[in-house]
């Protein structure tokens, strides 16, 4: 195996590990030791591929985030329309939290906040190539009257701030029923972004 694929193994093994351990432990169960260990990769190799425990964590929490852009630009790009399309983003992101409360967790962290406060601006440049073609679907919906003509990071904020919000109660108090954030979020969201 040529080193460059040996290298990408050990980083999906590393945060495989780490993945198993915070769903097992939280953020407290995640240190150097113990990520070693679940892995079988050297301290220094982790050193070398992630440059210190922050670096793992903020790794996961990208490659989680990355998994949940794969899953929400489709569902709103193959949107016969505005409407559809946003109610399209908000039960993706409901499913994809379901599905994968481990990555869910950790997306919407303490931790993954701090960091990706940090480095938002680098986050959301190495996401561009998801990114865009969401910012084009936003503008053409609101060219064609359907979208109210606000900012695309509005926008955004007024789709996803709630589902965040029901996400991260759900994921810490427990007291949101899912199947009720699926049936009424889409219609309420709507009302605030639709023309």
């Amino acid at each position: 195996m040529p080193k460059q694929q040996r290298g990408e193994a050990t980083v999906e093994q590393v945060l495989d590990a780490a993945l198993h351990l915070y769903a097992a432990s939280g953020e407290a169960g995640l240190n150097l030791g113990t990520i070693t260990g679940a892995s079988g990769v050297s301290s220094g190799s982790i050193y070398h591929h992630f440059g210190s425990l922050d670096g793992v964590v903020a790794a996961l929490a990208t490659r989680s985030l990355e998994e949940l852009l794969k899953e929400l630009a489709p569902a709103l790009l193959q949107a016969a329309d505005a409407r559809s399309g946003i109610r399209a983003v908000v039960l993706t992101y409901l499913d994809f939290v379901r599905d994968r409360p481990d990555a869910a967790r950790l997306i919407h962290s303490v931790t993954a906040d701090r960091l990706g406060m940090a480095n938002a601006r680098r986050i959301r440049d190495s996401q561009e190539a998801r990114l865009t073609p969401i910012a084009h679907w936003i503008r053409a919906r609101q060219e064609s009257g359907e979208l109210a003509a606000l900012s695309t990071p509005l926008i955004e904020s007024l789709v996803m701030g709630p589902v965040v919000a029901v996400v991260r109660r759900w994921l810490t108090v427990g007291d949101v029923d899912l199947e009720e954030a699926a049936r009424e979020l889409p219609d309420h969201i709507w009302r605030s972004v639709g023309a």
